[in-house]
C-alpha cells in the first residue's frame, strides 16, 4: 500500500492530482488551509473517505464533530506533545480506523438541522416513572440496546431524531474516543426529542432518554429492584474495542432479556455479533441495518451469519421498527 504526506491542504490536492487516495487522514489545524475547509472542498468535489486525525481541547472537539457533519467517518485523537510515541501505542486504532475507512460506501448525508433547545438531563437518580398504560407501559419495563462503529454518528443521528419524546430508554455504544463522546450526545441532545448525554456510572435507563457509552470505558446494563442501570468498567478491549458493543449486548441479554431490543448498525469488524446472539436466545428481539444503507457492511453482516438476527432492515425504516416493537412486542414490517 502506497502512502503519501502532505505538509499542507495545497500541497495535497496538487499530489491527490497525480494519485487518487483511498482514504485520508485529516489534521484539522493546518497551514495555508484550515481542514474543514479542505474537508468540504474534497466532499463537494470528488469525495473520499476520510478519518479525522483530531486534538482533545475544546476546540479541537468540536471541529471534529462537525467534520463528521461535513463527512468525515471517524475521529483519532492526537496529543499536543509527543505525536510520534502516540502513533507507536496508537498504531492498532490507527490500522483498523483506515481499513474501515477504504471499504466505506459514501452516501448523501443526513443533514443536522437542529431540533428544539434541549432539556436538561435529570438527576442519576430519578424519581419512580408511574404506572401507566398501553405503550407506555411496556416502555417503561423494556430497553433498546444500538451499536454501530464507521458511519455509525450519522446513523444514530437519524434513528434518535426520529424517536418520540416516549420511546423506550436506549443506551448506544458508538467506536468513538474518548473526551468526544461527552460533546457528540450533547450534540445529539440538541436535536431530539428524547433526552441524551454521555454516561456515567449509576445512571438509571428510564423512557424518554439515551445512554451513550463513554470512550474508553465498557458499558454493562444491570437491573436493580425492578429497573435497569448504567455500570461503567475498565478493562481489557472486547472484539479490539473499548467500550466494545459485545460488552453492553451480553449485558443486556443477562439484564433484561425479553424485554430489549438490540440493533446493530454499520461499522467494520465483529463486534456485537456474538453480544447480539446471546440477546437473541435470551429472548431479545434483534434488528441489522441493511448493506445498502450501511456505510460498512461489516458489523450488520457478521451478526447476521452468526444468525443473530431477527430482521434485516434499512436505516430509514429503523425508528418505525423500534415504535412498532414498543407498543406491541413484534416487529411490524
Amino acid at each position: 500500500m502506497a502512502v503519501a504526506v502532505a505538509s499542507d491542504p495545497l500541497i495535497a490536492m496538487q499530489k491527490m492530482k497525480q494519485m487518487r487516495p483511498h482514504v485520508i487522514v485529516l489534521d484539522l489545524e493546518m497551514p495555508k488551509m484550515n481542514g474543514l475547509t479542505f474537508l468540504r472542498k474534497i466532499m463537494a468535489e470528488d469525495p473520499i473517505p476520510t478519518v479525522v486525525c483530531s486534538g482533545v481541547a475544546a476546540r479541537g472537539t468540536e471541529n471534529a464533530l462537525v467534520a463528521l457533519d461535513e463527512g468525515a467517518l471517524g475521529i483519532l485523537t492526537k496529543p499536543k506533545l509527543g505525536v510520534g510515541n502516540f502513533l507507536h501505542e496508537s498504531a492498532l486504532a490507527l490500522i483498523d480506523m483506515v481499513r474501515e475507512a477504504a471499504q466505506a460506501k459514501l452516501r448523501p448525508r443526513m443533514p443536522l438541522h437542529n431540533f428544539p433547545t434541549s432539556r436538561p438531563f435529570p438527576s442519576r437518580r430519578p424519581a419512580a416513572v408511574p404506572v401507566l398504560h398501553s405503550v407506555a407501559a411496556r416502555q417503561a419495563g423494556s430497553i433498546v440496546a444500538i451499536g454501530a462503529s464507521i458511519g455509525g454518528t450519522e446513523a444514530l443521528a437519524e434513528v434518535l431524531t426520529a424517536l418520540s419524546a416516549d420511546a423506550p430508554g436506549v443506551v448506544v455504544v458508538q467506536h468513538m474516543p474518548e473526551f468526544f463522546t461527552s460533546a457528540f450526545a450533547n450534540r445529539l441532545n440538541t436535536m431530539c426529542r428524547i433526552e441524551v448525554k454521555e454516561g456515567e456510572d449509576g445512571d438509571q435507563i428510564i423512557r424518554g432518554h439515551a445512554i451513550i457509552a463513554p470512550g474508553n470505558r465498557h458499558l454493562s446494563v444491570v437491573r436493580r429492584r425492578g429497573a435497569f442501570y448504567v455500570e461503567l468498567s475498565d478493562g481489557p478491549l472486547v472484539s479490539r474495542h473499548r467500550p466494545s458493543v459485545d460488552v453492553l449486548f451480553r449485558s443486556v441479554a443477562s439484564a433484561a432479556g425479553a424485554n430489549a431490543l438490540g440493533i446493530i448498525l454499520t461499522g467494520m469488524g465483529n463486534d456485537g455479533a456474538s453480544g447480539m446472539l446471546d440477546m437473541k436466545r435470551a429472548g431479545s428481539t434483534t434488528i441489522a441495518q441493511d448493506e445498502k444503507s450501511c456505510v460498512v457492511f461489516g458489523m450488520p453482516k457478521e451478526a447476521i451469519s452468526a444468525g443473530a438476527v431477527d430482521a434485516v432492515a434499512s436505516l430509514a425504516c429503523i425508528p418505525n421498527l423500534i415504535t412498532a416493537w414498543a407498543s406491541s412486542g413484534h416487529l411490524q414490517q
